[in-house]
């Protein structure tokens, strides 16, 4: 029983115990002064009868005719005249009359007066003896009646100090669940801070866990800065700020090898005349040139979503963009601000040259990186600032107009052309963890199964993903009941869903409609897009959490700093981006940040598992630094073992 509930009932215990208290000690001093007053009633008029027939000379008829009158008054249940010798004489007793009180009232509070005696005396002998007996019906009624008002009144003052009670109790009842829903929210790693209630005993322990929670907030983010520092190094180029050359190559091949990726384009950037520019100019000047460059390439891969930048070496830089079709236009801006920025330095000779090229899921990258190399070295031959984009092989895509998209897409919705994939993911121990299992769909019966980055960034523009993402977790609830054995399947949810008004309610009732397996389901968004719309994340991670499933970030890495907006989240586990994984048997940086990075998950209770994991060699390094798991090309490899 609730605390609250125990103080309510203890509070209507005291006040039924008080007032019912009230109640009979009033009654029983009502009562014991009517018998009183019967009492001595009784015996006043006793004796009035007694002198009445003593101051004639009484006899038998006499007294038959003054008890008859006296009697049929109608105030007496009794009047009675015993000679000396005990014979009665006159006698009248009343018969059973409605006395204004229930039967069960009078058992329960009988009136007991003491009989009116006298002795009627006939000259200096004694006539006999009177005893009388007032009829009570008036009393019981007087009592009854009193009875009846003071349990209205008492139940009045009741309701009216059950009112204030429960006041009381509400403005107690508010402070506490609040500190309560502060203790649940840490026991599921959402580290919140409360207004500090009035109640001086619930003020002390808010206070108390207030300052705990201050003091892991700033123990994390001390450690997060830290990290952050290690990461910089690791992978930026401590000159330009950009992207260093490994960490650069670990992003395109992850752009290009993940099941959601929708290809893009590639930009290699060098720098003309460097070496001249430094004899002239010297160290210092070469500094700010490089550094006024990287700026301008950095502002180019921020204007596009998830864009890089990078200094490949001395002269060369590199903007990988993913999802961009204008590849040529872009690389022609840039090379425009180039020429305008390198202005004060190059004195009139040539400033940059720039090759590009588009890519698409799946593409080799040492052929990617060919091709787009020698679109440079022309462009660099012609020794004048210029773009050469490299040729593309004829896409296998069919082009198609936005509506066709729509038309194709919400066709093999409605014909159930879906489908999971599914890729295992696996503990420490080696043994299935869950498997991620992301959508495909096809747009025919004998059609292709496409994989998301074909048909995701045309969803996402035409506001389908909230359908999609339905329609997976669909056929993963179906999936988790047909395999009860399976410990758990993973769904990438779209960040764009996050933003429809109705899908949020849409999915709960999904998950409520198969309570039986939602605790083997794990939820899962990009960390750029649950940090781009984290409101609406947080509340619905808050949701599924109260119905069991696990919910998480995949991709995770590149906006390690803000992991202070983790803490009122209450995730279940991280998934490391693959471009911090991918060589970390040999990146000391990397593998001292990954280190740090699950030491401070592991402290919120977050699960680490690794993406993208491509050897066993990255899988033995990733679970001596303490990740929880892994998938990848290199645990399938495992798992086939």
């Amino acid at each position: 029983m609730s605390m609250y509930r125990q103080l309510w009932l203890a509070i209507v215990a005291s006040m039924l115990l008080a007032l019912g208290g009230s109640l009979l000690a009033s009654l029983l001093s009502a009562r014991g002064y009517l018998e009183s007053q019967l009492s001595i009633k009784n015996t006043d008029n006793a004796t009035a009868l007694a002198l009445s027939l003593s101051q004639g000379n009484p006899d038998a008829v006499i007294a038959d005719l003054v008890v008859a009158s006296l009697f049929d008054s109608g105030h007496y249940e009794l009047i009675r005249i015993n000679d000396p010798a005990g014979k009665v004489i006159a006698e009248r007793i009343s018969d059973a009359k409605d006395v204004g009180a229930p039967t069960w009232f009078i058992r329960v509070l009988p009136i007991a007066a003491i009989p009116g005696q006298a002795q009627i005396s006939s000259g200096w002998k004694q006539f006999g003896t009177v005893t009388l007996v007032s009829h009570s019906q008036f009393a019981y009624g007087a009592l009854w009646k009193s009875a009846y008002e003071m349990v209205l009144a008492l139940a009045g003052a009741g309701a009216v100090g059950g009112w204030l009670g429960s006041m009381v109790l509400g403005r107690i009842r508010k402070p506490l669940d609040t500190v309560i829903d502060q203790a649940k929210a840490i026991a599921q790693r959402r580290f919140v801070t409360v207004e500090e209630p009035q109640v001086p005993e619930l003020k002390q322990l808010a206070i108390a866990m207030n300052a705990t929670v201050g003091r892991l907030k700033s123990m994390f983010e001390e450690e997060a800065s830290r990290l952050e520092v290690v990461r910089q190094e690791a992978n930026f180029d401590p000159l330009t700020g950009l992207a260093n050359r490994s960490h650069f190559l670990a992003r395109l091949r992850q752009c290009i090898d993940a099941e959601d990726s929708v290809g893009g384009a590639l930009v290699l950037v060098r720098l003309a005349n460097l070496a001249d520019i430094n004899r002239r100019l010297g160290r210092g000047a070469t500094d700010d040139f490089l550094k006024t460059a990287g700026a301008v390439i950095a502002a180019c891969a921020d204007g596009a979503p998830n864009g890089v930048g990078a200094r490949l070496n001395g002269a060369d830089f590199a903007v990988l963009l993913p999802a961009e079709q204008a590849s040529l236009a872009v690389a022609q801006r840039l090379l425009q601000q180039l020429v305008q920025a390198s202005a004060p330095f190059v004195n009139g000779q040539a400033s940059a040259w720039l090759g590009v090229g588009q890519f698409l899921h799946g593409e080799d990258m040492g052929g990617l990186l060919a091709r787009v190399d020698l679109a440079l070295a022309t462009v660099e031959a012609e020794h004048s600032d210029g773009v050469r984009e490299a040729l593309q092989d004829a896409a296998d895509e069919m082009p198609r107009t936005a509506e066709q998209w729509s038309v194709m897409i919400l066709r093999a919705l409605e014909h159930g052309w879906v489908r999971l994939i599914s890729f295992p993911v696996v503990n420490a121990e080696g043994s299935l963890s869950h498997r991620e299992c992301p959508l495909r769909l096809m747009f025919d019966e004998k059609g292709e199964w496409l994989p998301a980055g074909r048909f995701l960034p045309v969803a996402e523009r035409l506001k389908l993903t909230p359908a999609l993402d339905l329609a997976a977790v669909e056929l993963g609830l179906k999936e988790l009941r047909a395999q009860p054995s399976l410990g758990g399947l993973a769904i990438n949810l779209s960040a764009s869903s996050l933003q429809d008004l109705h899908f949020g309610s849409r999915l709960l009732a999904l998950v409520d409609a198969h309570k039986d397996v939602a605790g083997r389901l794990w939820l899962e968004v990009s960390e750029a897009g649950a940090l781009q719309h984290l409101s609406a994340f947080k509340a619905l991670c808050t949701e599924l959490k109260g119905r069991g499933c696990r919910t998480g970030l995949e991709h995770y890495g590149h906006h390690f700093s803000q992991i202070g907006l983790l803490h009122e989240l209450g995730l279940d586990y991280l998934k490391v981006d693959a471009s911090f994984v991918r060589g970390v048997d040999t990146n000391a940086g990397n593998a001292a940040f990954l280190k740090g990075l699950c030491s401070i998950a592991h402290n919120i209770g977050l699960q680490v598992l690794a993406e993208g994991v491509a050897t066993s060699t990255e899988l033995s390094v990733l679970l001596g630094l303490g990740f929880d798991g892994a998938t990848g090309p290199g645990v399938h490899e495992m798992a086939g073992h």
